[in-house]
Order: structure tokens, then sequence, then C-alpha cells
């Protein structure tokens, strides 16, 4: 009989991150949201959240093996995010779309309610800011409506035909 071998999720999030971050690109995580994700329920849409992880945008992140923690700004706002790594379907640079999506996690809805959207405490200060909601669509650093700081939003990547994100490359 087989071990349970850990899941490779986790490692592949931080070495795709650390890849980001070593090449000045801005990580992006595309997070299916449930009743154990800790996000701003005003920036779910569809059921998923697209997070800037970046150093700039973030104070005190934490990529566990089981959670991913930090504090973001969501329109000025800062708030204390926690994802399980179980919930990251796809993380990619803003710049250039390249990453890694991964399966939704197997025990979700495909629309979770707002009541499954835990909404945290409004947080002291916290670095950064937050990214927003869509299907991949990334938001800006800092910006409290759903564009990016530089006034450009990248295009929005529609889903596969079998509902699961894919990543385009954009030149």
């Amino acid at each position: 009989m087989q071990q349970d071998v850990p899941s490779t999720r986790p490692y592949l999030i931080r070495a795709l991150h650390e890849w980001c971050t070593d090449n000045g690109f801005s990580p992006y995580l595309a997070v299916q949201v449930g009743a154990s994700v800790q996000v701003p329920a005003e920036y779910v849409k569809n059921g998923e959240i697209v997070l800037n992880v970046s150093f700039d945008a973030t104070s005190g992140l934490r990529m566990g093996n089981d959670f991913i923690e930090f504090k973001a700004r969501f329109g000025g706002v800062a708030r204390e995010i926690m994802v399980p790594v179980d919930h990251v379907i796809a993380i990619y640079a803003r710049e250039n779309g390249q990453g890694m999506a991964f399966p939704p996690p197997a025990a979700t809805t495909t629309a979770p309610t707002t009541a499954a959207v835990t909404q945290p405490p409004q947080a002291g200060p916290g670095g950064g800011s937050g990214a927003a909601a869509g299907t991949l669509r990334p938001v800006g650093a800092g910006a409290s409506s759903p564009s990016d700081g530089d006034g450009t939003d990248p295009p929005p990547v529609p889903p596969r035909p079998d509902g699961r994100p894919q990543l385009k490359r954009v030149k």
C-alpha cells in the first residue's frame, strides 16, 4: 500500500511566485471561492477571484503547504486574505500570462453564495493592494475599481469548454 504523497500544488505555486518575482513580473492567483476562502465578497465574480500576490501588493505574505495568507488593500481598505492552497486554480504572470493552471477543488459548488465568502474584519495597516475578481481577469495594484493602475486592462481569458480556466499568452 502506497502512503499518501503530499500535493505538489503548494510547491509549484511557490516556485512560480519566485519565478515571477525574480523576473520582475506580477504574480496573480486565480482562486475558486468556497466556504473556506477568506476574501472580500464584493470582488468575487462567477465564484472566482483573481489576486495580485506580488510583494508590492501584499503585506505579511505566507505561502504554506495548506494556506496562502496575507494582507492586501481593496479599495484602499486593508483586508486579511486566506486561501486554501487547493482552491488555487492558476498562478500566472500578469505581464505575459505565463504560468500554470490546476484542477479545481473536488467538492465545491460552481457559484457559492455570498454567505460562503467570509467578510474579514477591517485590519490595521497592510501593505500594497489586492486584486479583483473575474474569470482570470486580473485587476491592477492599488485600483479601487476593476482596472490596472496604468489604465489598461489585459484582455479577459475565456474559460475552456469544460469550464476550467486557461491561460493565454499575451505578447
